[in-house]
């Protein structure tokens, strides 16, 4: 028999991964009642089948090549058993008991299940044991439910039963042969992790170059990285027709060529999760997207109640922004429930403002490569002026002591007029620390003649600061 109970809080989460987590803790913290909502583990896709096992995978891996370049330094085989055992604890061994606690401490209210949408300010629960709750809100929903590996729609991929990226994360053992389908972050980490714990690793490309989005000097020095550790890198050529016989794959690929495989992984995108949330009950498409605004509120559902932050709302796929998103909305609700103004201004508590102006990223492949702001493929798209400074990061003496035979780059973006930074990209060793002081440079739109006087320390790797500003200087 179902038993059905009704609840009414003042605000509802649905997804208790990192952003769900924030938007109820700041919602909380301001005395609202508040429930969150999971149907898997609390903590979510980063804790479990993302940010944290992969980056348990890699470290072991860029240690050892890094070692192996320096000298006095022997780089010996990585012990799988051990780094998987390594994954495993970070990724608290898929136990969430640690999460659940905080939410208590938190004073946030769980409730286990899978949430719909059932009308406005209405979420259904259908809970493990089969019953239904449902859960009023006062004042806000929240979804937050982040977004899905995206399978290619090919009829025969089903039979090859494909690792996504949880499965690439989360595997017990190094497969055989590993192919990989996708040029993105997935699969250039995932093929730096897997071939350095000893899969035999090919990474098919459909265009001509790694890491599309960012920069193109990133892409070809990852890719020279992974030939060197042994990745059969092909570009221009994807997967024709592919079936699985036994535990075998064996593809066909666009150039002709035969592959086998025992094990193949789609890295080719994400999509969001709304497709069981019941938003066809307050009128939204199921499946899509949730466009917001910049106070994370959805712009396509009346009332203001309904809010979207994280993965699910398309505006920056990452974690740590979706983080960002989530102290934002947070902050909106809280005001909105007590009847304070809503500062939508530029940079103010309650608008998303570095969505589009800084939202940094790390590679963690070999070598790092770190951005924020603007690329020069994205200014020239928008039609912005900016002034490219590009520097050898193995001229700086710091680099040199990280590694005699270092090899990167840095591109610094300046706009001419303001004389302020909007885009930096590193690619190198170690790079993924320089990311933050080039993200307080853009979002505090700090004038060039003012990092002047922001001296790196030498020798380090951050005075290629220095010598951004010099190379502008000279031009």
């Amino acid at each position: 028999m179902t038993i059905e109970d009704t609840r009414t809080y003042d605000v509802v989460v649905i997804g208790a991964g990192p952003v769900g987590e924030n938007v109820a803790d700041r919602t909380a913290a301001a005395g609202l009642s508040t429930v969150i909502v999971e149907s898997e583990l609390v903590g979510g896709e980063c804790s479990y089948w993302a940010c944290e096992p992969s980056k348990a995978l890699l470290r072991p891996a860029l240690l050892r090549a890094e070692a192996g370049r320096v000298p006095g330094l022997a780089a010996g085989a990585l012990d799988t058993a051990a780094v998987l055992a390594h994954r495993d604890r970070m990724s608290a061994d898929w136990n969430d008991e640690g999460q659940v606690e905080w939410l208590k401490s938190a004073g946030i209210e769980l409730q286990r299940g899978h949430g719909r949408l059932d009308g406005p300010r209405c979420v259904a629960v259908t809970t493990p044991g089969g019953d239904t709750v449902r859960l009023l809100a006062r004042h806000a929903v929240a979804v937050c439910t982040g977004s899905g590996a995206a399978l290619p729609d090919l009829p025969w991929i089903a039979g090859l039963r494909p690792w996504t990226s949880r499965e690439a994360t989360s595997a017990r053992r190094p497969p055989g042969r590993l192919v990989i389908v996708g040029a993105g972050v997935v699969a250039t980490e995932m093929a730096t992790a897997w071939q350095a714990l000893g899969s035999s690793v090919t990474l098919l490309v459909r265009g001509g170059g790694l890491l599309p989005r960012m920069e193109p000097f990133a892409g070809e020095l990852v890719a020279q990285r992974l030939r060197e550790a042994g990745v059969d890198l092909r570009f221009g050529v994807t997967v024709a027709t592919a079936a699985r016989t036994g535990g075998e794959v064996h593809l066909i690929l666009s150039d002709g060529d035969r592959l086998g495989a025992d094990e193949i992984l789609f890295a080719t995108g994400r999509a969001p999760r709304t497709g069981d949330l019941g938003l066809e009950s307050v009128g939204l498409p199921p499946g899509d997207w949730l466009t917001t605004d910049d106070t994370y509120t959805v712009t396509a559902a009346p009332g203001g109640w309904l809010y979207a932050a994280g993965d699910v709302n398309q505006r920056a796929l990452f974690t740590h922004q979706g983080k960002y998103q989530a102290r934002i909305a947070g902050a909106v609700i809280a005001a909105r429930a007590a009847g304070a103004p809503v500062d939508t201004g530029p940079w103010s508590a309650h608008a998303g403002t570095a969505d589009t102006a800084a939202v940094p990223a790390v590679v963690f492949s070999d070598p790092e490569v770190a951005s924020v702001g603007l690329t020069t493929m994205e200014a020239a798209h928008t039609g912005r002026r900016v002034d490219v400074v590009d520097y050898d990061l193995g001229h700086v003496a710091g680099a040199l002591q990280h590694d005699p035979g270092y090899q990167g780059r840095a591109r610094a973006l300046i706009d001419p007029e303001r004389r302020t930074v909007v885009g930096v990209t590193f690619a190198g060793p170690g790079v993924a620390e320089l990311l933050h002081s080039a993200t307080v440079a853009i979002v505090g739109e700090i004038p060039i003649e003012r990092l002047w006087h922001a001296v790196p320390a030498f020798p380090t790797i951050s005075e290629v600061w220095l010598r951004l500003l010099e190379a502008y200087r000279d031009r």
